[in-house]
């Protein structure tokens, strides 16, 4: 059984506190509400014309949405 990073553990624990069912589905539904933010939050980005700017607004954009996406990942992988 693979442990979950602090962060996983964190996000895990806040969708927890409001099961009512034990059997509830909280790492699935806490996955999806993380990649549902990621995809709002930090969109992978459209065509846009470049500039060094741009570029770093771009970079950052996708390795926050890597971020948020490992961690729904790691949340999704069975225990």
């Amino acid at each position: 059984m693979r442990e979950l990073s602090s962060i996983a553990q964190a996000v895990l624990a806040a969708a927890q506190k409001y099961e009512i069912d034990h059997q509830c589905y909280s790492r699935q539904i806490a996955a999806a509400a993380i990649r549902a933010a990621a995809d709002q939050v930090a969109p992978l980005p459209g065509r846009y014309p470049m500039n060094d700017y741009m570029d770093g607004i771009r970079d950052t954009k996708q390795d926050l949405h890597k971020q948020l996406c490992a961690i729904a990942t790691e949340l999704e992988v069975p225990q």
